[in-house]
Formats: structure tokens, C-alpha cells, sequence
């Protein structure tokens, strides 16, 4: 039996990092979340931190190199809630960092599958849902990766580049439905890969000083702002933090000071 809510927002790899924290600030906005995590048991922080606001959410098997989970998953938040207001394709592996030369041809095509064909099924699951409801969000998170080459990062480069494309395509397919879709660069967040990336020493993102990392939770609320506002103007544009005349558009004017110049 469904439970009742006023706005449904679903965000893949909600686990942990940016995820986390786009879900955590949803359930802050007033929205129920379903948490899209490859194992259910690495949602407990999630989960709990949403309760811990007076907010509802529930926790679902996502793998996101496997349409049939995202097509669960994508379900869930009716089966649950009666409705889905808004998907974040957010889940991402960086990845093989190599030479294209040297890589591995297995973890080349896993990072694809995870970083393009993880949004396609995102958004193969949630557009029909939104055209029958007539309208909803979508974010894929993207990186200034999308946009230039990185030195090791040719996988995550590429698969980031074709996302951008589908959030693109995606906008030109449903006008008039209703549907905005968004592409969304937080800049360099502390997370565990940006950890990992800096372990590595790789190229210059690695060298950042740690001062030019931003709390996830800074992108996190211009994405749900971003959701609530859903500009039709914008619809289909791979929108960056970096665009101060954004923030001001969103109201999110206390930000601006919070956003490092550009490495």
C-alpha cells in the first residue's frame, strides 16, 4: 500500500557522498526519498539522518549498469509513494585512471556502462512515468569531464560527455510534456573519490589543495533548489556551481562566497 506524500525525489548511489547528501537535503525540502544503493545495508546512514529530519524514505537495491534495478527502482517510488517527482542519476565510478593505451578493456566498458548507460536507464525508466503524470525532473550529475579531456580519465571523460548528450536529447524528445531534465556540475566535491583521485596523483585534479573541495551538501541544495524552480529556459543545459549568475537565479545568494575559483 502506498504511503502518502506531497513530492517523491529518487537519487541513485544515495549511499554515501554527493548522493547522500542530495537525498539528506530533498528530505529537508519537505520531499520522501528513495535511496538507490547498490547494497541495502550501506543506506543505514542515509536512512537514519532522514528520520532523524521528520523525513520519510526507504532504502532500494540499485545497480545501475542493470535496467531491471533501475526499472525497480524507478517503480519503488510509486509502489511506495504513489508518485515520483524527481530522479537524480547521480550513482558514478571513476574508475579505470589510466593511459586509453593501457586500460583494461573490462573496466573501461564498466566505467561506460555505469557513468552513460546508468543515466540512459534512468532516464528509459522515469520519462514514460513522467509523460503519463504529466511532467517531472531530472538531474544527471555531470563534471566539467563532460567538456574537456583529462590526462588518465579518458573512460569517466567519455561516458560523462554521453550523458551530457542524453540530458540534451532528452530535452528535445519531451517538449511540451511537461519534463525538464538538467545537467548539473557540482565541481570538485570531498567525497570518497575525490580521495581516491588524490591517492592516485594522477593528473592535476589530484593535486588540488584541499581547500578547493566543497562540502556535498553545497551542490546538493542547488539541486533541489534547481528541482523546485525547474526553469523552463534551462531545459536540456549542463548547468555548473561554478555559474554565479545561476545561484543569484536560484536564490541561493549565500553560496557564492562558498565556490573556489577555478584551478
Amino acid at each position: 500500500m502506498s504511503l502518502r506524500a506531497a513530492k517523491v525525489a529518487a537519487v541513485t548511489g544515495a549511499n554515501r557522498g554527493l548522493g547522500r547528501a542530495i537525498a539528506i537535503e530533498f528530505a529537508r525540502a519537505g520531499y520522501a526519498v528513495v535511496v538507490g544503493t547498490r547494497s541495502l545495508g550501506n543506506a543505514a546512514d542515509t536512512l537514519a539522518e532522514v528520520e532523524r529530519l521528520g523525513g520519510d524514505a526507504v532504502a532500494v537495491e540499485c545497480d545501475v549498469t542493470d535496467f531491471a534495478q533501475v526499472e525497480r527502482f524507478v517503480a519503488a517510488a510509486h509502489d511506495t509513494y504513489g508518485r515520483l517527482d524527481v530522479l537524480v542519476n547521480n550513482a558514478a565510478i571513476i574508475e579505470p585512471m589510466t593511459l586509453l593505451a593501457e586500460s583494461d578493456p573490462a573496466e573501461w566498458e564498466l566505467s561506460i556502462k555505469t557513468n552513460l548507460l546508468g543515466v540512459y536507464y534512468g532516464c528509459r525508466a522515469a520519462v514514460p512515468r513522467f509523460e503519463k503524470a504529466g511532467g517531472g525532473v531530472i538531474v544527471n550529475i555531470s563534471s566539467g569531464a563532460a567538456h574537456r579531456p583529462i590526462l588518465r580519465w579518458s573512460a569517466y571523460c567519455a561516458g560523462k560527455a554521453g550523458a551530457a548528450m542524453i540530458t540534451r536529447s532528452v530535452a528535445l524528445e519531451t517538449q511540451g510534456t511537461g519534463i525538464r531534465v538538467y545537467g548539473f556540475q557540482p565541481a570538485v566535491v570531498a567525497t570518497d573519490m575525490q580521495r581516491k583521485i588524490r591517492s592516485r596523483r594522477v593528473n592535476e585534479i589530484s593535486d588540488l589543495p584541499a581547500d578547493q573541495l566543497l562540502d556535498p551538501h553545497v551542490p546538493a541544495r542547488v539541486v533541489v533548489r534547481l528541482c523546485e524552480l525547474a526553469p523552463e529556459d534551462l531545459n536540456g543545459q549542463d548547468l555548473t556551481i561554478r555559474d554565479q549568475e545561476l545561484l543569484r537565479r536560484l536564490g541561493l545568494d549565500e553560496l557564492l562566497e562558498q565556490i573556489p575559483p577555478r584551478a
